[in-house]
């Protein structure tokens, strides 16, 4: 089971890939992730947490790469188990590849599901030998980073080895939240009344 690290940027998207680019990282992924939330109607958001809330959405995915060239749709369910101080002790997710986007939300519907929220980002991910960063231009939101362990890889098989491989590169990020979840943000933001 892999796990990931996820810091908000200090610096502009384009500054960052320049950044990787002048560290010898090569694109090897563009895609646009168009994740819409769903979660079962008779759910009483009012005395939930926002995480407990996530944990019992299923994801519409729609994902359009453009590196390589391809459109695919999932349904996408995410399992994390988080600590107290908001650390991803481990994380999986079950996806199901289907073939139309409205014929998934029917399903999904028709299950007794209701839509939460749509969170879009325009993805880039870079590669240098096994270390691969992604870079997250949330639409209207945060921008940035994610890291996954490599699980074959003994340099980078966890999230402190993968920490420590990041402060070795000195990229402008902030280090005071390694797991920033951006779900949980743009879903206090709506129910918050975009406070």
């Amino acid at each position: 089971m892999s796990n990931e690290i996820t810091v908000r940027l200090k610096c502009s998207i384009k500054e960052i890939g320049n950044i990787l680019e002048d560290k010898n990282f090569k694109i090897i992924e563009k895609f646009i992730l168009d994740d819409t939330y769903f979660i079962p109607k008779e759910l009483d958001l009012k005395d939930m947490s926002y995480r407990d809330i996530l944990s019992k959405a299923i994801l519409l995915r729609n994902i359009t790469e453009f590196i390589p060239e391809r459109k695919v749709v999932k349904l996408t369910f995410k399992n994390k188990q988080i600590d107290d101080k908001g650390n991803i002790l481990k994380q999986s997710k079950v996806n199901c590849e289907i073939l139309d986007a409205e014929a998934g939300k029917a399903f999904i519907e028709a299950i007794g599901y209701k839509e939460l929220m749509n969170i879009k980002e325009y993805d880039k991910s870079y590669k240098r030998d096994d270390f691969k960063i992604t870079i997250k231009d949330i639409e209207n939101g945060e921008k940035l980073i994610e890291i996954e362990t490599v699980e074959d890889n003994k340099e980078l098989d966890t999230i402190e080895k993968i920490k420590y491989k990041v402060k070795q590169l000195e990229l402008p990020i902030d280090t005071n939240d390694y797991f920033v979840k951006k779900a949980e943000i743009v879903l206090k933001n709506i129910l918050l009344g975009g406070a």
